[in-house]
């Protein structure tokens, strides 16, 4: 059966949902995150749909061992974190984060607007993820769950869906 057109807005997206564990999770309690690429069933790759209210992160800075990701700023002037480097993004500015390169990413909203964009990431198997400035990491399993830990790879208390 075909599907038929969603207006993105109506895709229901509670604030700050996170799979992030504590204490982590509170820091993106300003980030909704509607995703879109689930909506049609999309497997090889997401499409979110991310605001960002004033002073919000889009996450923790992070880098990935096999997922790239693409973002496409609509609206406001988010500032990406790669490092210690920061660039201020405006509407239709673009960015691509290649897998593999240990570049730690984030957005952050400084300005006093709301910040929209488009995220697009592979959903490659077995990705690892790297939070080099948090005692975090992130193993996706076999079955697309993703286990958090400690650096030092003691668990944290869930493991948690993207």
């Amino acid at each position: 059966m075909r599907q038929l057109p969603v207006a993105a807005k109506s895709i229901a997206a509670p604030m700050g949902k996170t799979n992030y564990p504590e204490p982590y999770a509170s820091l993106v309690e300003g980030r909704l995150k509607r995703k879109l690429g689930d909506v049609f069933g999309l497997t090889n790759f997401g499409v979110n749909l991310t605001h960002l209210s004033p002073g919000a992160i889009s996450s923790l800075a992070h880098s990935h061992s096999k997922q790239d990701e693409f973002i496409f700023v609509l609206e406001g002037t988010p500032t990406l974190v790669l490092r210690e480097e920061e660039f201020m993004l405006n509407p239709g500015d673009c960015y691509g984060l290649k897998a593999g390169t240990g570049i730690a990413h984030q957005l952050i909203n400084r300005s006093d607007a709301t910040v929209t964009y488009l995220e697009m990431g592979d959903r490659a198997a077995d990705d690892d993820v790297t939070y080099p400035n948090d005692d975090l990491k992130a193993t996706q399993l076999a079955n697309g769950a993703w286990a958090f830990t400690h650096k030092d790879d003691r668990p944290y208390e869930a493991t948690c869906s993207r």
